[in-house]
């Protein structure tokens, strides 16, 4: 009496779909549960501003829109330079190094908005607008900040896996910017 072996599933030689995602699963989960935080942020002030259209705004109209429009040029040509590194082993550490100089702009230019305000006496107790203006926008400057950690740490010790995963957390950073930035800075 022959046995034969068991069928296998048809999809049995097909990748898996999580094995076929740039980087770890953990940085996923990251970039998902961050995503998540940002929208809730943006949901809220989006509610607020509903309750209270004048005042938002009027707050609205002493934000410095070129200063963040060219924020918005900065994160997607970092992002532009990050994404470069991923495909270039060879020169991989100077398009992450490209990457951060902007990263680092972009704060400057954030940190720079920052103490205009603050010259103005505007700060986060200010206003529900300035509140989520504060938090939504300083929490996406500490996004910039870890993304520079992280691409630190990739200089010094790459491996193309983890760059991945690094360049998508900073692809989420760029993503969250090309968001608030219109929503913040320009929507009635």
């Amino acid at each position: 009496m022959t046995h034969s072996p068991a069928p296998v599933p048809a999809h049995a030689d097909q990748d898996h779909i999580l094995d076929t995602l740039p980087g770890d699963l953990m940085i996923w989960v990251l970039i998902v549960s961050e995503l998540l935080v940002f929208g809730a942020g943006l949901l809220a002030f989006l509610g607020m501003r509903i309750m209270d259209p004048i005042a938002f705004a009027h707050d609205q109209d002493s934000l410095n829109r070129v200063a963040g429009a060219v924020n918005t040029i900065i994160l997607i040509s970092s992002g532009y330079l990050a994404a470069r590194a991923v495909h270039s082993a060879q020169h991989m550490r100077k398009w992450l190094a490209g990457s951060m100089v902007l990263g680092v702009a972009f704060l400057i230019v954030k940190w720079m908005e920052y103490a205009d305000k603050a010259r103005h006496g505007i700060g986060i107790e200010s206003s529900d607008f300035f509140t989520f203006y504060y938090l939504l926008t300083g929490f996406h400057a500490m996004h910039v900040l870890a993304g520079l950690v992280i691409f630190a740490l990739m200089m010094r010790w790459p491996n193309p896996r983890n760059l991945e995963g690094g360049v998508m957390f900073w692809h989420m950073v760029d993503l969250v910017w090309v968001l608030l930035f219109p929503i913040i800075y320009l929507v009635r």
